[in-house]
């Protein structure tokens, strides 16, 4: 099953605890963040405004008591992409969104998979496919056994450092 629109955003609502998701690109090509982008690389800053739907929503879900996580891998540099992401990081972890850093410029990879995927509650799991561009192909309902993703998800943040700790350290 794939999941689009409305559909994505009430399967994605129905969480009861928690969704976190695994991010493992470095360019991610969106066309509605096209032109905040390409203002970002112009010099214009990220204002609040521009993360508004998604902080209110993470908002709402922690005011019931539900929690939103992810951990992105990454290698150094950062892409453009990724500094704009980091941006848009700070007003998510502002608004109580766990998002931490798994840098792998001087490691090798603990064991995740190279597959983008959001986990809710331990036991949906939506594998969220790209092409190598970093277009979105589809978000689809895995139907298969969601054990090997909680690993992964223990995994990812043992070995990772909370965002704002990172770019402390890494600018």
């Amino acid at each position: 099953m794939f999941l689009d629109g409305d559909t994505w955003r009430a399967y994605f609502d129905a969480m009861e605890h928690d969704a976190w998701r695994l991010e493992t690109l470095d360019v991610y090509t969106m066309p509605q963040e096209e032109e905040g982008l390409r203002r970002f690389l112009a010099g214009e800053p990220l204002t609040v405004g521009a993360t508004a739907a998604w902080t209110a929503r993470v908002r709402g879900y922690r005011e019931t008591g539900r929690r939103i996580g992810r951990v992105h891998v990454l290698t150094r540099p950062l892409t453009d992409y990724l500094r704009y992401e980091f941006a848009h990081y700070r007003h998510n972890v502002g608004a109580g969104e766990d998002i931490r850093i798994l840098d792998l410029t001087d490691r090798p990879n603990p064991g995740l998979p190279d597959q983008d995927f959001w986990l809710f509650d331990d036991r949906r799991v939506v594998l969220m496919n790209y092409r190598q561009d970093g277009t979105q192909i589809n978000r689809q309902v895995h139907d298969g056994d969601t054990a090997p993703y909680s690993a992964w998800k223990r995994l990812a943040i043992a070995e990772s450092v909370p965002f704002l700790e990172y770019v402390k350290d890494h600018g």
